[in-house]
């Protein structure tokens, strides 16, 4: 262990607002909203309101397999939340999820509007209105659910955990990188030993289990966040790897990945999908329009 000095807590927490990191100027101690501004609405029975984050991404991927799966009554509104710009704070945002967190969806397709928030919720409530990637069999789906909530419960561990203190923390501290390192090395072991003998997480079936696990460890066994993939050799779990790149290649999947989307190729970035020709008419490259010459 390398030299530190020891950190004493005080009697009293105070926030501190300069210690925060990467998303200093949006964590908080608090919460409600900041502002007052109410979200839009489309034209879909389905409104959600995301940003193509992995816990976005579940929920995107989820809605692109229903439509292609037959499901018109799909249909969605996928509305742009900039996180870093505070927009989760907003009044209409709190008042479709209190936590102000993406993704929030408002279900529209009844009488009453339904809200809908944390994206595991998410995945279960459109599984259940359709009928769709969630067995009926209780054994299997027990299994589904299972392995949903074992994402739920471990993704903390990796983004919360180990990306804020490999990637965003103020200064690196050996401790803390150690124990949540070792920690992802295990929840990669843990699908490792189960992607061995099952051809999708929780069976021979792909669920809603598969949607929500994807994003976040399909995107760290590619190296593609936190650039820790050398650090954490992600190389070595070769099930994972098989079924990551499985998943990359289903149309659905790449299209999900695509909506809310705010980083990378601007070809691969739809900011909001009101209708399924967005994607080939409004992805950013498309609408990115060159300032003339003075």
């Amino acid at each position: 262990m390398t030299d530190h000095t020891e950190y004493v807590p005080p009697k009293i927490w105070e926030w501190d607002k300069e210690s925060g990191g990467r998303f200093a100027n949006i964590n908080r101690p608090i919460a409600g909203p900041t502002h007052d501004k109410d979200l839009p609405v489309g034209k879909h029975p389905l409104q959600l309101y995301s940003l193509g984050t992995p816990n976005g991404v579940k929920v995107t991927v989820m809605l692109e397999e229903l439509l292609a799966a037959g499901h018109s009554g799909a249909e969605y509104d996928a509305w742009l939340i900039r996180i870093n710009e505070g927009d989760q704070f907003s009044s209409g945002f709190v008042d479709a999820n209190p936590n102000s967190k993406i993704p929030a969806l408002v279900d529209r397709s009844g009488a009453t509007p339904i809200r809908v928030f944390e994206s595991g919720a998410i995945l279960i409530h459109l599984a259940e209105k359709f009928g769709a990637f969630l067995p009926t069999d209780p054994a299997r789906r027990a299994e589904t659910l299972s392995w949903l909530m074992w994402q739920m419960g471990s993704a903390p561990f990796l983004g919360g955990g180990f990306g804020h203190f490999y990637a965003y923390a103020p200064f690196k501290q050996e401790y803390p990188i150690n124990r949540y390192a070792m920690e992802v090395k295990r929840q990669l072991d843990v699908l490792d030993r189960r992607l061995a003998e099952s051809e999708y997480i929780a069976g021979s079936d792909y669920t809603i289990a598969d949607m929500a696990i994807w994003p976040w460890y399909g995107a760290l066994a590619k190296g593609l966040v936190y650039e820790a993939g050398e650090f954490l050799q992600v190389q070595d779990y070769k099930h994972v790897q098989r079924w990551t790149d499985q998943l990359a290649t289903r149309p659905a999947v790449k299209r999900g990945r695509m909506v809310n989307r705010v980083m990378g190729d601007p070809a691969s970035q739809l900011h909001e999908r009101h209708d399924a020709s967005d994607f080939d008419l409004r992805t950013q490259d498309k609408l990115q329009v060159e300032t003339p010459a003075e």
